[in-house]
């Protein structure tokens, strides 16, 4: 294993501040770092980025600096709300701009470790989100962990950092400490 911390790059939220889907991330990574990890949340805010265009005159320097944390990221965690049956068209958007990392060495998220969130108002839609962010995750070519986490929110509730269930509290603590663990095995 390397000599440094393992980075986690967490990507989730909605343009609403404090959406379950970002508390559900902040939780995520905050477990990372209570496991030896640095991290790094690119919330709702952080992730209103203008359409991905594969022009590089067109790169904003919030994508830019997504994108340079992205390449330097030994594992991401996705969390991401349901919007009609799917992923957020935020989160989507923001994940198009990987596309930027199409020619690297290590293209896309290949030799990462990835962690899924779905959030949703019901048991249906949350399943859904989780099981396309871990396709999405497949399909960039990272090594999804074997637990993601899909939070109903119609009964789970975020505040100050803590969960009002714990069994999905634990879940995230599994997840996160697995995103931890499979970094540290892949970092160069």
């Amino acid at each position: 294993m390397a000599d440094r911390k393992p980075f986690i790059v967490g990507m989730g939220g909605t343009t609403r501040p404090g959406s379950s889907s970002e508390q559900a991330l902040a939780m995520a990574l905050a477990h990372c770092e209570s496991r030896g990890a640095e991290t790094k949340l690119y919330g709702g805010a952080a992730l209103t980025l203008p359409m991905y265009d594969p022009d590089p005159a067109n790169m904003t320097d919030a994508a830019r600096h997504l994108i340079e944390d992205l390449r330097r990221a030994d594992g991401v965690i996705l969390s991401s709300p349901c919007y009609h049956g799917g992923v957020s068209g935020l989160i989507k958007n923001a994940i198009d701009y990987t596309e930027e990392m199409r020619a690297d060495d290590r293209v896309y998220f290949h030799g990462r470790a990835i962690g899924a969130i779905g959030c949703g108002y019901g048991n249906q839609g949350p399943n859904s989100v989780l099981a396309q962010l871990r396709q999405i995750g497949h399909a960039l070519r990272g090594w999804n962990v074997p637990l993601g986490v899909a939070v109903n929110s119609a009964d789970v509730k975020f505040k100050d950092g803590e969960c009002s269930a714990e069994g999905i509290a634990g879940q995230i603590r599994i997840m996160a400490a697995q995103v931890v663990e499979f970094s540290s095995n892949f970092m160069r």
